[in-house]
């Protein structure tokens, strides 16, 4: 696996993961962000390192369809065709996988060799669970999510 940053699309398989959305018809592309939530919250006590950045990165991208969302995602990591109204209970799976993934006995979470990583890393998944917890649109500013390459 190829890792160039801390980001939610900064590996490979987050990038792969969201070319697989490319093509989809709309329920298709909902099943597969649920599916990749799924895989992280009914893992047991250890979360697969690629499971655990596939889960990120769909939860960057949910949350980047909030209305008002601070996660402003590069075009060059979203999915070919916009993503399609999502519902609301995907919100939560998306938190419940994000808090998962930021836990001990996560590969995601003990994975990273440099501790300043590490704390960037988890400071982007808490933005991201930030936002898909948020009540109210933020009316200004924002949070650029992107390849650092």
């Amino acid at each position: 696996m190829g890792t160039w940053g801390t980001g939610p699309f900064d590996s490979d398989l987050a990038a792969d993961f969201v070319d697989e959305l490319g093509g989809l018809a709309h329920q298709q592309v909902i099943d597969v962000l649920e599916r990749a939530f799924r895989r992280v919250t009914d893992s047991g006590e250890r979360v697969d390192g690629g499971d655990g950045a596939e889960a990120v990165a769909a939860g960057a991208l949910v949350a980047g369809t909030l209305p008002g969302s601070p996660i402003v995602i590069d075009p060059d990591d979203c999915p070919r065709e916009p993503l399609p109204e999502l519902p609301a209970p995907l919100r939560a799976s998306a938190r419940l996988a994000l808090d998962r993934v930021l836990r001990d006995g996560s590969e995601m979470a003990t994975g990273w060799v440099d501790s300043a990583d590490t704390d960037q890393w988890r400071h982007e998944v808490r933005q991201i669970l930030q936002a898909l917890a948020a009540r109210a649109p933020v009316l200004s500013g924002g949070t650029r999510l992107s390849r650092s390459r």
